[in-house]
């Protein structure tokens, strides 16, 4: 895991939490969305909490040459894998998030 991600998870869920972050194939991603999500369509991100100290982040792969976009997209799935839920809660912390990793990425 980079640096800058790994320094992310550390601030929002702790050292202590085991966290893989991988890039997966849109075709899996639609698989997988359709699986757990219900959802037809190829998920940018998908985050699991897989115990209460491990999780595990899919990325889609046509977002791995955008350095913005996947680090916003990691960042979004560490908040989610914290508990936060779409909606202004989230947004705040997204944009506190974005300034102190310098994350170039408008939401």
């Amino acid at each position: 895991m980079k640096k800058k991600w790994r320094d992310l998870k550390n601030q929002v869920l702790g050292k202590n939490y085991d966290l893989s972050a991988v890039f997966v194939e849109n075709a899996k991603m639609k698989e997988l969305n359709r699986r757990y999500r219900k959802k037809e369509i190829a998920a940018n991100v998908l985050s699991f909490n897989l115990s209460e100290k491990e999780g595990e982040i899919l990325i889609n792969k046509k977002f791995e040459k955008e350095k913005a976009r996947a680090d916003y997209l990691f960042m979004h799935s560490v908040l989610h894998l914290k508990g936060f839920k779409h909606g202004k809660a989230m947004e705040r912390e997204e944009k506190k998030l974005i300034k102190n990793f310098n994350i170039n990425f408008k939401i």
